[in-house]
């Protein structure tokens, strides 16, 4: 999760006007989410551009970060410009200032990205309702897995979305390994904590399907997800599916808050985040409130 502080709220009256954007990217080109000094991050790209389109510096707020080589098809972000900034996108009359600066990323985002073009896609942006907050107010994140265990199942032109497991997995203990955690727990046993972060999250969803085409896919969602959870709960759970251990396994791992040589990360290009849910427009302000008071 994103550990900025969320800028001025929606405002009025030469206030700062808060902006949300959907936006969907590959994770292959980049080192992650978060800036990091030398580096091609999402983040670091975003604020780029909308740099050449605002024309100063601005901190973007993100719903949830992802890993290096981690993909998002449903990230939200928001990011607070000023009255004067907003209204200056329209100038022209050619477009609204919500259409205009979904056109004016996408060709600053053409230029930062150089040979990645593509990489990001400005879905939606507009005027977020009061008290929004892309991390606070969200209620759940979901993401995807793909498995495909074994050769058979082994398709070259989605290789890069795709874990290609070599030893044949059992879903259906992986399924119960993984029903074993739902609810609200402390996950230490499967994230790298962060100091003077919480580890105890709610996991909503955790389940194994494998689908038509032979391919397992794995669903996880919770209210907020720890630094590498959603990995080290897949790896967790291939280890179940491959016989290495049983179901009860991981929940006792998790009882006992362990961490060792056997905590290992699933791959992350398999991984995307597919969708942030937040509450009706009246609720977003309090949501936002009862999350930062449990985060901190």
């Amino acid at each position: 999760m994103n550990e900025q502080e969320p800028a001025a709220p929606v405002s009025g009256g030469g206030g700062f006007l808060r902006i949300r954007m959907d936006l969907s990217y590959d994770g292959g080109p980049f080192s992650g989410w978060a800036v990091q000094p030398g580096l091609r991050t999402v983040q670091g790209c975003l604020e780029s551009a909308l740099e050449l389109v605002i024309r100063r510096a601005v901190r973007v707020t993100v719903a949830g970060r992802t890993d290096a080589g981690v993909h998002a098809r449903g990230q939200v972000v928001h990011v607070d410009l000023s009255e004067e900034e907003w209204s200056r996108l329209s100038r022209g009359g050619l477009y609204e200032p919500a259409a205009a600066l979904q056109r004016k990323l996408r060709g600053a985002l053409s230029r930062v990205l150089e040979g990645h073009h593509g990489a990001i896609e400005i879905h939606d942006a507009g005027l977020a309702p009061s008290g929004f907050d892309a991390r606070f107010s969200a209620l759940w994140r979901r993401y995807s897995y793909r498995i495909a265990d074994g050769p058979s199942h082994w398709d070259p032109l989605l290789r890069g979305l795709t874990l290609w497991h070599k030893a044949p997995l059992d879903e259906a203990l992986m399924n119960r390994a993984a029903a074993e955690l739902l609810g609200l727990q402390d996950f230490r046993a499967y994230c790298r904590p962060r100091e003077g972060a919480t580890t105890i999250r709610e996991l909503q969803a955790f389940e194994f399907e494998r689908g038509e085409d032979g391919v397992i896919v794995a669903t996880v969602q919770a209210d907020a997800f720890c630094h590498n959870m959603v990995r080290a709960l897949v790896g967790g759970a291939l280890r179940v599916g491959e016989g290495l251990e049983t179901p009860q396994w991981m929940h006792d791992r998790m009882l006992a808050g362990v961490r060792d040589a056997k905590s290992v990360l699933a791959a992350p290009h398999p991984l995307v985040l597919e969708q942030v849910a937040y509450p009706a427009e009246g609720e977003l302000l309090a949501r936002a409130e009862l999350t930062r008071a449990k985060r901190e």
